[in-house]
């Protein structure tokens, strides 16, 4: 069996917010299965257990760059060790840079980016000096490129961490910031359920189907309530299926239709989602340069 340490139990609080107790079993139950785990937690605790979607597990910025005509834009996340450095006039230079440089030369992939001619260098070495200048490593960890359908908007939110470009046809330019800002308040993870991952939804589905069957009601039943929880679950990630922000009278679908506008596309980063911190075990790190010191 796995042994679970207080490493494990912190990261897993971290994550979900459940009791340090109910994390400590979820773990020993799962194995140690940091995944399994949360899973577990989620059958027993509901959805409040769950707050890794959004939790911004690293640092840096997010740049976005909007041509004149509103027809073609960029949003770049660029990282960064500290938010101290997140901060820096340098590297929020470079990273506004970025995004119109993905505009203007439309690289395939970060590799191509970072071998583009930049300041009579390269991207590349450009970032390399800026880290030999600030004194902290940073990447370009992604992009996307948009030409639009309709017309791009834009908006920033927490201090760069959050960015959404929106690909509004229809509407005016109020109705586009109303969406764009809709999009960074409830993280929708697709536009329309048929944009969903199949392996999220069946996750859904399996622990849907875990908490009905503590019900002990009869199989039918089961299966309803489970369809139930998918669906209300594909509503609550899909942009069109959610409550409108501003009105939770009516959905963001049904704004749109009575405007006469529909959403082509949009695209949220969120800084260092899905992205894992180092931890550092303070104690452990002082206790073992202490017995190297004494061992010399």
């Amino acid at each position: 069996m796995a042994e679970i340490t207080a490493g494990m139990v912190k990261e897993l609080r971290e994550k979900t917010d459940a009791p340090m107790m109910e994390c400590k079993k979820a773990l020993t139950e799962a194995g140690g299965d940091l995944a399994k785990a949360e899973e577990i937690l989620r059958v027993r605790l509901g959805n409040k257990a769950s707050k890794a979607a959004s939790r911004v597990t690293a640092e840096g910025v997010v740049g976005v760059f909007i041509d004149s005509d509103a027809r073609n834009a960029a949003i770049a996340e660029i990282n960064c060790e500290t938010d101290f450095v997140a901060k820096n006039d340098d590297f929020l230079a470079f990273a506004s840079r970025l995004s119109k440089l993905v505009v203007e030369a439309a690289p395939a992939d970060v590799a191509s980016l970072s071998a583009l001619p930049f300041d009579g260098s390269t991207v590349e070495a450009v970032r390399t000096t800026l880290v030999g200048k600030i004194g902290e490593n940073m990447s370009i960890r992604r992009f996307h490129r948009v030409a639009a359908e309709g017309r791009v908007v834009s908006y920033v939110h927490g201090g760069s961490k959050i960015g959404v470009l929106l690909d509004l046809v229809g509407g005016d330019d109020t109705l586009a910031r109303d969406i764009a800002m809709h999009i960074a308040a409830t993280k929708p993870k697709a536009l329309s359920r048929e944009g969903v991952a199949a392996d999220l939804i069946e996750t859904e589905r399996r622990i849907a189907r875990e908490k009905a069957a503590e019900s002990g009601k009869p199989a039918e039943i089961v299966e309803k309530m489970v369809e139930g929880s998918v669906q209300k679950f594909l509503k609550e990630v899909t942009l069109l299926g959610q409550p409108f922000v501003k009105d939770d009278k009516q959905t963001v679908e049904q704004l749109l239709k009575s405007r006469g506008a529909r959403v082509a596309s949009f695209t949220l980063y969120i800084v260092g989602e899905g992205i894992e911190r180092k931890q550092t075990d303070f104690a452990a790190e002082v206790a073992a340069q202490a017995a190297a010191a004494a061992a010399r």
